[in-house]
């Protein structure tokens, strides 16, 4: 069961890797001689030492080693694990091809979306319990999402892969007791052979022409092993409910970034958005009262 400290960490950890995944939403278009697939590909091998290196730096190797142990004894155990670096590959092209390809907006809108479905797994398959304000979040996320489906009569595939395949992941990551960055490093190993390939089939290396810099993918890199390194870690410290819901910070400014990049929202999508960010708020408000009666309580037991 999670503890007050834990959630405040939790929260703050989940935010800074929604600002550094948002950093990096903005940073593909900048990437203009690569297609999505190779900046995919680029993000995954650059990602994987960084993460690799932080993992033996901070003593999370035993993770490791305890999921190659299961592989021989659990006989299904490779068909989760592959089935677990196919849903995480599809979503991390999906976020490095969309900016670049007018779907900005249509992803941040499955970002937007998936708390609900997230509150679903986490209410049905694992029991959690909402509080008051989560709840409201809730109701307005779904208030939004039912105008968003009025307005355009169906959702984009890009909303739809997001908002459904990102918390059937999570679920599986959970429901295998793989919810830590030794099983996102796992993932990641088994999704690197799909990576090259989108490198190689680009034919595109750093420093060739077309990429001023070799610095900017290299940054790509560090941008990314940053924003899943605190998504992975705030996972554990907070129940799939509220980890679901904390995921409107990153839509909120995924959707920011797509307006700065050229996309615009209809007059009868506004409602939609207006009701998310509404929900952002609620979620700010439970943090923020959250926060003052942990320091409270710990300033009457100094």
């Amino acid at each position: 069961m999670q503890t007050a400290p834990d959630t405040a960490l939790g929260v703050a950890l989940n935010v800074a890797g929604s600002i550094f995944f948002a950093l990096m939403f903005a940073y593909a278009p900048l990437l203009h001689a690569l297609d999505g697939g190779e900046i995919y590909g680029w993000r995954m091998l650059l990602t994987f030492p960084c993460l690799t290196l932080f993992i033996l730096w901070r003593g999370y190797g035993g993770q490791i080693t305890a999921l190659i142990r299961r592989l021989a004894r659990e006989r299904l155990f490779w068909a989760t694990r592959l089935l677990g670096a196919g849903l995480l590959g599809v979503q991390l092209w999906l976020f490095m091809w969309a900016p670049g390809n007018g779907q900005g907006l249509a992803v941040s809108l499955g970002y937007f979306l998936m708390p609900i479905t997230m509150v679903l797994i986490g209410r049905l398959a694992f029991g959690d319990r909402l509080s008051r304000l989560q709840i409201l979040a809730s109701l307005l996320a779904l208030a939004g999402a039912t105008n968003q489906l009025l307005v355009s009569s169906s959702l984009a595939w890009p909303t739809l892969v997001v908002c459904l395949g990102y918390p059937l992941y999570f679920w599986l990551r959970r429901a295998t007791h793989t919810n830590h960055l030794g099983g996102l490093w796992f993932d990641m190993l088994l999704a690197l052979p799909v990576s090259v390939h989108f490198i190689l089939s680009g034919g595109e290396v750093v420093g060739a022409p077309g990429i001023e810099s070799s610095s900017w993918v290299l940054g790509l890199g560090l941008l990314s092993a940053l924003a899943l390194v605190c998504q992975a870690l705030s996972a554990p410290l907070l129940n799939l409910s509220l980890f679901g819901l904390l995921v409107y910070v990153e839509p909120l400014l995924l959707f920011l970034v797509a307006l700065c990049l050229g996309e615009s929202v209809g007059p009868g999508e506004w409602p939609t958005y207006i009701a998310l960010w509404l929900a952002v708020a609620v979620l700010c408000l439970e943090g923020g009262l959250g926060w003052r009666n942990h320091r409270r309580a710990a300033l009457t037991t100094q």
